[in-house]
Formats: structure tokens, sequence, C-alpha cells
């Protein structure tokens, strides 16, 4: 499994964010983080900072992390693209099919963010079954 560093993370989307700047070919992985950075054109700037590396973005200062948050939605677009964990392609469609796409993805994005959480919080791996209904109920509630 591929566990990247925060460093890791953060170079790859401003690596990304450069490349596409400078209309360079972005791989296929890089192409799908460009579209969500477009989605996002508050964390534009952020991404062209010469300080982002290294930028602390702690909750208790106000700020949004734009690494985190587009790190959620490239794993939650993978997540979608292969249906794994099985259904959240449907829960995904069903979102869309009321909202936006990218709200959509902000819906899931909420029920990933719980698990993670919850998981970190008591130490223990992500539980599977409690994202899946999180997501159900997210799909068929909203």
């Amino acid at each position: 499994m591929f566990n990247p560093t925060r460093d890791q993370v953060r170079q790859f989307f401003i690596g990304t964010w450069h490349k596409h700047s400078q209309q360079a070919v972005l791989t296929p992985l890089e192409a799908m983080a460009c579209d969500i950075v477009l989605l996002h054109p508050e964390y534009h700037a952020e991404l062209s900072r010469d300080d982002a590396l290294e930028t602390d973005y702690s909750v208790e200062q106000g700020k949004t992390n734009p690494f985190l948050h587009l790190s959620m939605h490239l794993a939650l677009a993978e997540q979608v693209s292969i249906d794994q964990p099985p259904g959240i392609r449907a829960a995904y469609e069903s979102l869309a099919s009321r909202k936006d796409e990218h709200q959509a993805f902000h819906e899931l994005m909420e029920c990933l963010g719980e698990v993670v959480w919850e998981a970190q919080r008591l130490g223990k791996a992500l539980d599977n079954d409690t994202y899946l209904a999180l997501i159900k109920r997210r799909s068929t509630t909203f």
C-alpha cells in the first residue's frame, strides 16, 4: 500500500500545479489531481507559495489544510472509479443526481473524514463497515 509522507503529498500537489501552470505534460494521476485543484480556486495561490511545504494548517489557527482536502478528494475519486469499497460508486451517483458532482464528493468526504478521525483517535484500522454505513446513510438521506 502506498503511504506517502506529508512532504511527499505536498510536493505532489505543488509539482502538479506547477506543471499545469507551465503547460507541461501530466501523468494520469497528476491530471486527476489537477482536475481536483481546478475545482478549488481558493487553493491556487497556496499551491504556488514558496513556503507551502512548511506551512502549518492547524485547526487552532482557523486554516483549512488544502493538501488534506485535495488528498481526500483524490482518494475518493480513486475509490469511486474502482467502486471500492463496493457500493461507493452507486452512492456517489445517487448524491450527484441530486447535487452537483463536486458537492457529492464533499458529502462522501464527510464520511471518510469521520472514519479516519475515529481510526486515528482509537489507534485502530479504518472501519470499512462503518465507512460504508455512513456513505449509504448520507447518499439516501440528503
